[in-house]
């Protein structure tokens, strides 16, 4: 028992946290990733490692029943002690980890002699009911794996797990079946699923994937939570000027330049090049924070020089995803995975060039579109006004492409995912994915066109 309350009192010091961004929430995991970098607290790629579960973004259970019992499983997977928390905006981040530590804390004489078997599943450890499972729901075990029961006793599939054919295995996988690859020779098929909560993924996101040996054969998008309330983070501004809301363009170059680089991140961290990825994440809070551009385009220059020349990265990602420039416009997607015009290599370094375009015009006195007096310029007779560039949303392309309101250019890069993904490597599935990096935010609502891939 002694040991167990210093490994608690460890714990809690410095807890390492598990950020669950739900499909609406980016805003609140930039302000999370921020935060816990101020705090030097590390994070967890998966349920194992993690003391704290934070989940980062509005709630999402009653706009979409898979993502629920998602969170749910990963809940269930994180070992005791552990403490779940949510934070629905940016100004609760920082409460919310308090309380976390605290809880976690506090969690040393409740469960001082508990081993990981005799887990509960409340959201300190102790309940003994999964967070959100009403009185009359539960769970049926069977040869097969977890079945789950709803409320009104309908029996679903196990979570984690296709369940096209054949028996489930325990923990939710299917048993591999037969079938012709692409040689014609009779194989076993494999069917898993990535997402909806992958670190470094887009959140919400299900790819399901038939697998012949480490080949996907097959690839198909799952259901998408929809009817989202909040415009996308990233194109706000662009959203904003649709509306005839004058929209600086300064603010939109700031705006993009960070997406870019938070893109960029994700990718470098799939890739494995962790300090490069918290490099671009840094830059990219700064720009959030509107730092002045004298300030941050030096820093963007460097990051530009290192990963754009960086040999092993290329090796590493040569010739994956590639998309010719012509195939990408026929789909209907734009911005730089249109004008990169090759693999994912062509695609991040097009981001990065971007980026420092984009941190060059962070001043707003180029005249690139409409103009409108600067509210805090001079107005006498004798010092002019100096006019300010507004964003023109039909000229200037969001982060992901040209912005439609009715249909976001996110819908288009995920439509490619199914293609680009059959016949890759399960092993470069990440890396395709991250080199699209369509935003979850705009795949919130418009599902109805690319679902099922």
């Amino acid at each position: 028992m002694g040991l167990t309350r210093l490994l608690v009192r460890a714990a809690a010091a410095r807890p390492r946290v598990l950020l669950v961004t739900t499909p609406g929430g980016t805003a609140v995991r930039l302000a999370a990733e921020r935060e816990l970098r101020c705090r030097d607290w590390p994070t967890a790629a998966t349920p194992a490692g993690a003391d704290l579960m934070l989940v980062a973004g509005p709630e999402c259970r009653e706009r979409c029943r898979e993502l629920g019992p998602a969170l749910d499983r990963l809940w269930e997977d994180t070992p005791r002690p552990r403490v779940r928390l949510r934070a629905e905006t940016a100004e609760d981040v920082a409460a919310a980890l308090d309380t976390g530590r605290a809880r976690l804390g506090a969690t040393e004489h409740a469960h001082s002699g508990a081993g990981r078997t005799g887990r509960t599943h409340g959201q300190s450890g102790g309940t003994g009911r999964t967070p959100g499972q009403g009185e009359g729901s539960g769970r049926t075990r069977t040869a097969g794996g977890e079945w789950r029961t709803s409320a009104d006793g309908e029996r679903r599939a196990p979570v984690g797990g296709d369940t096209d054919g054949g028996m489930e295995m325990p923990g939710g996988l299917p048993m591999a079946e037969v079938g012709e690859d692409r040689d014609g020779l009779a194989l076993d098929r494999l069917h898993v699923s990535l997402g909806p909560f992958l670190a470094d993924w887009p959140s919400g996101l299900i790819v399901h994937l038939v697998l012949q040996g480490d080949v996907v054969q097959r690839a198909r998008l799952g259901g998408l939570c929809g009817g989202g309330t909040t415009e996308p983070f990233w194109a706000r501004p662009w959203a904003r000027a649709a509306e005839g809301e004058p929209v600086p363009l300064a603010e939109a170059a700031r705006r993009r330049a960070a997406a870019h680089l938070d893109s960029l991140g994700r990718l470098l961290t799939v890739a494995g090049w962790p300090a490069e990825a918290v490099t671009a994440r840094r830059i990219r809070d700064d720009l959030l924070e509107r730092a002045p551009a004298e300030a941050v385009l030096p820093r963007a220059l460097r990051l530009q020089r290192r990963v754009g020349r960086s040999r092993t990265l290329d090796r590493l990602t040569r010739g994956i995803g590639t998309l010719s420039t012509a195939d990408a416009r026929a789909a209907g997607v734009s911005g730089p995975a249109a004008r990169a015009g090759g693999d994912v290599p062509a695609r991040y370094r097009r981001w990065l060039a971007d980026a420092v375009d984009d941190v060059r015009r962070l001043d707003g006195r180029a005249l690139l579109g409409p103009t409108a007096p600067d509210p805090g310029a001079l107005t006498d007779a004798a010092a002019p006004p100096v006019p300010t560039a507004l964003l023109d949303p039909t000229a200037q392309e969001s982060p992901r492409g040209r912005w439609d309101a009715g249909r976001p250019p996110s819908v288009a890069l995920a439509g490619l995912l199914p293609r680009l993904l059959e016949g890759a490597e399960l092993a470069a599935a990440r890396l395709v994915v991250a080199g699209l990096d369509p935003d979850p935010d705009e795949l919130a609502a418009p599902i109805r066109e690319f679902t099922g891939g």
